[in-house]
């Protein structure tokens, strides 16, 4: 959704947080009072029978599908992240291989990786919605241009250079995986969205009508579910988008690479 992605990309998770819960802890809180005192029968509790039988019934739902959605969000991350590891990784056994050939060849192979591991960490915010840059297009095909312009001179070569092109096909795959990620993975569809909006409301409206004498332990009551529902708000927002907020994958992976190529300041 084009709302959840612009609250991901432009707002803190912490003011995030707070502003759900201030909204929603606040928005139950005014209906619960126009509740009591506009219906003062409530309060006697002659229908928290029925809401007793209900309330755990939708809770139970609320609870799977709630846990259900963060599982496959989390999942989500996680495999960005395991992406993103192994392109980093398939770097860095590049540039560790790239000493067993001569010195220009090592020197021509040091540069291609090191351009195209700056041109993906300055493509990261476009790679983070899907889209790639001619400049990391080119860099990687640099990239392959050099592996494949090589003489081998020895079997240690030969050997070194097959396994080369096979951590360089990785590398690509890898790439094209997270670019397919980011594209792909962008949160719950707005079927999903409804359904968990609507038994979060079904959830907030029965502990909001639950009978009860002493307003000070219903109204604490009441604000604990909303924070809890704020929160589970909160985590699916922020988990829609691997590639996108603070929880997300980052190209640490990528920069460390780039950082193992540079020269020494």
């Amino acid at each position: 959704m084009a709302v959840t992605r612009w609250i991901v990309i432009n707002v803190p998770s912490w003011l995030l947080l707070a502003g759900l819960v201030a909204v929603i802890a606040g928005g139950t809180a005014v209906v619960q009072a126009f509740v009591r005192r506009r219906v003062p029968r409530l309060k006697q509790g002659d229908q928290n029978e029925i809401a007793q039988f209900l309330f755990p019934v939708i809770a139970v739902v609320y609870g799977f599908l709630i846990g259900f959605i963060v599982l496959a969000l989390w999942g989500q991350v996680g495999t960005s992240d395991q992406t993103t590891r192994t392109e980093g990784a398939m770097a860095a056994q590049l540039a560790r291989g790239r000493e067993v050939f001569g010195k220009a060849e090592s020197a021509r192979i040091r540069q291609s990786l090191l351009e195209y591991g700056r041109a993906a960490v300055a493509e990261w915010p476009s790679a983070a919605a899907g889209d790639s840059t001619p400049e990391a297009e080119n860099a990687l095909s640099r990239l392959h241009s050099t592996y494949e312009s090589i003489q081998p001179r020895n079997d240690t070569q030969r050997a070194f250079l097959a396994s080369s092109l096979a951590s360089l096909k990785d590398l690509s795959i890898a790439r094209t995986e997270r670019l397919l990620e980011a594209r792909t993975n962008i949160g719950p569809p707005l079927s999903l969205w409804m359904a968990v909006l609507l038994t979060s409301g079904l959830v907030l409206g029965f502990s909001a009508t639950f009978g009860s004498e002493q307003a000070l332990i219903h109204y604490g009551m009441v604000a604990a579910v909303s924070v809890l529902v704020a929160t589970n708000l909160f985590l699916v927002t922020e988990l829609s988008y691997p590639f996108l907020g603070e929880f997300s994958t980052s190209p640490e992976p990528l920069r460390a690479a780039v950082e193992a190529l540079s020269p020494p300041r």
